[in-house]
C-alpha cells in the first residue's frame, strides 16, 4: 500500500450542508432501530465539547512545535476539529427538537474536559487526546468500510458520519505525532491514557443511550428489552467493539503509529463524488456504495 494510501492529505472542508435542519429525518434514523439510533447519537453528541477538548490538550504544546510541517498539520487539524463540533452541534440542535435533553450531556460532557484540563498534566491530556483520537478512526473504518453497521441508515445522518470519518482518518497521525515529537509522552503513559479512554468509552455507550430511550418514553421494560436484542450489536461476535479489539490491540504494541493503519478502501469513493458533485451527502453516499 503507497505511503498516499496510509497517510492522506489533511484537507479542510467548510460549511457542508447534509441537510440535518430540517425535521423530517426519522427519530430512528438507523434501520428504523431505536437502540443502535441512540448509541450513535449519543456518541456524536459528545463531539462539540469533545472536539473543544480535543483542539485545547494539542495547542498546548503548539509553542514548541518546530517542525514547520507538524506545525501545519496542527493548524489544519484544528480547523477540521472546528467545523466538526458545528455540525455536530446542528445535530445535537435536531435532537433537541426530539425533546432530548442535550443541554444536560453537553454540559456533563464539557465538565470532564474542564476537569480533566484542570487536574490532569497537559502531556496526559494529549494522551487521552490521541487516544481518543484513535478510537474515531478505528470506528470510521468498522462503520463504512462494510455496509452492515450503517444498512438502513438515514442518508443524511449517514453523510455527516460519512464525513467525519474521512476527516478522522486524515488526521488521526496529528495528535499521537505531538505526543511523541514534541511532548515526549512515554509508553506506559500512553497505554494508560488508552485504556482509561476505552472504558469511559464502553461506560457511556452503555449509559446514555439508556438515558436517551427513557426520555423517549420507553419504560425500564421496554428498555431492558430493548437493550437485550441490541447488545449483540456492540458485544457480540461481529458486534463493532468486539471487531474494535484487534485495531485496539494495535495501539498497545511499542512501534505503533496510526499511520501503519490503511485508508479504508472506498475513501476515494468519497473524495472523488464530493470533488465532483459539491455535495457531501452525495459523498456520503458514493462511500457507502463502495463499501463491501
Amino acid at each position: 500500500m503507497s505511503s498516499i494510501e496510509n497517510n492522506p492529505a489533511i484537507t479542510v472542508r467548510k460549511q457542508l450542508d447534509f441537510g440535518l435542519a430540517g425535521d423530517d429525518i426519522p427519530q430512528y434514523w438507523l434501520a428504523g432501530d431505536a437502540y443502535k439510533t441512540r448509541v450513535v447519537d449519543a456518541v456524536q453528541a459528545t463531539f462539540p465539547d469533545g472536539e473543544r477538548y480535543f483542539i485545547s490538550s494539542v495547542s498546548a504544546f503548539r509553542p514548541q512545535i518546530k517542525d514547520p510541517e507538524l506545525l501545519r498539520q496542527v493548524k489544519e487539524f484544528t480547523m477540521q476539529e472546528g467545523e466538526h463540533g458545528r455540525v455536530h452541534k446542528d445535530y445535537n440542535e435536531r435532537l433537541k427538537r426530539q425533546g432530548l435533553n442535550m443541554d444536560a450531556f453537553t454540559t456533563h460532557v464539557r465538565a470532564v474536559g474542564d476537569r480533566r484540563q484542570r487536574f490532569y498534566s497537559a502531556k496526559y491530556n494529549l494522551a487521552l487526546t490521541a487516544a481518543l483520537e484513535h478510537f474515531t478512526a478505528m470506528m470510521a473504518e468498522l462503520f463504512f468500510a462494510e455496509k452492515t453497521l450503517m444498512k438502513g441508515a438515514d442518508s443524511r445522518p449517514r453523510a455527516m458520519l460519512a464525513w467525519h470519518a474521512i476527516e478522522e482518518m486524515e488526521h488521526r497521525a496529528v495528535a499521537f505525532d505531538v505526543m511523541q515529537k514534541v511532548a515526549g509522552v512515554g509508553y506506559i503513559q500512553r497505554c494508560l491514557a488508552m485504556t482509561q479512554a476505552t472504558f469511559v468509552l464502553m461506560l457511556f455507550t452503555t449509559v446514555a443511550p439508556w438515558i436517551m430511550l427513557g426520555t423517549d418514553g420507553h419504560s425500564i421494560r421496554k428498555r431492558f428489552a430493548l437493550y437485550t436484542r441490541g447488545l449483540p450489536w456492540i458485544f457480540g461476535r461481529r458486534g463493532f467493539f468486539t471487531r474494535l479489539v484487534p485495531m485496539l490491540c494495535q495501539y498497545y504494541r511499542p512501534s505503533f503509529h496510526p499511520n501503519q493503519m490503511p485508508t479504508v478502501h472506498n475513501y476515494e469513493h468519497w473524495l472523488s463524488s464530493y470533488s465532483e458533485s459539491g455535495d457531501p451527502v452525495q459523498a456520503g453516499e458514493a462511500m457507502y456504495a463502495a463499501a463491501a
